[in-house]
């Protein structure tokens, strides 16, 4: 995996929690996922990578679904809280079982 392609996880997990409304502690969890990434990007910085432009292909070409599993992959390196983990599981559960009556 490039590093490139860890940044895009990363920010597609990032827009996956801002998409949990049901953590009520959300913002704190996206603060830290926020440092994470700084912190990411310093130690292994791209410059062939378009940011902003990343961004926002990913905020509306990604589903819902795929930004909650890359979150998954975040979220064990922050070291979150159990029951955050257990809400984006259960919501990607959720969107699996919409798209298989569809």
């Amino acid at each position: 995996m490039t590093v490139e392609d860890q940044y895009r996880y990363m920010i597609s997990g990032y827009l996956g929690i801002r998409e949990m409304d049901s953590y009520d502690l959300k913002v704190y969890i996206l603060k830290e996922m926020e440092e994470y990434f700084h912190d990411f990007m310093e130690q292994n910085p791209s410059q062939d990578f378009l940011f902003q432009e990343e961004w926002d292909r990913i905020e509306k070409e990604v589903p819902l679904r795929r930004k909650l599993q890359d979150a998954l992959l975040v979220l064990h390196h922050i070291e979150a809280p159990m029951e955050l983990i257990l809400l984006v599981k259960k919501r990607i559960k959720e969107l699996k079982e919409e798209e298989n009556e569809r």
